[in-house]
């Protein structure tokens, strides 16, 4: 798995997919494809990015779901994936408790995918630097 982090609008998605070869890859926005999807990029060939990962976050949570144990069950299968996901956790912290918990528990889920992930870039006006 390769994750992929920085600020919104900075050019990710466009990085990943000049990396990996446009053609190459099957992009799925805001959500884990289920088995269906994920079967379909596999046979193709498609190197699975899903995109706007912490919005998924959001949905698992606004779902009452655990996002922690669910990206963990979707990566013993689908463990050749890039993961890209905008930086929340900086700025002014929010009012709401639901925002709090929702930008702590996305960084947190963040931190171990990057302990386990075999490549981590942050892109930044577009330009990659691989910090791991």
């Amino acid at each position: 798995m390769k994750l992929v982090i920085g600020g919104y609008a900075q050019g990710k998605l466009e990085f990943v997919l000049q990396k990996e070869g446009a053609e190459n890859c099957a992009v799925f926005d805001g959500m884990l494809p289920d088995g269906k999807k994920r079967q379909a990029a596999v046979l193709q060939g498609k190197v699975m990015v899903i995109h706007h990962f912490h919005r998924w976050v959001r949905k698992s949570l606004q779902q009452g779901n655990v996002p922690e144990e669910e990206i963990v069950s979707f990566l013993e299968q689908n463990n050749d994936c890039v993961i890209i996901c905008d930086e929340i956790g900086n700025g002014i912290v929010p009012m709401e408790a639901f925002e709090r918990e929702y930008r702590e528990r996305t960084g947190r889920i963040l931190v171990e995918l990057a302990k386990n992930a075999e490549e981590v870039v942050r892109v930044l006006c577009g330009i990659g630097q691989k910090i791991k």
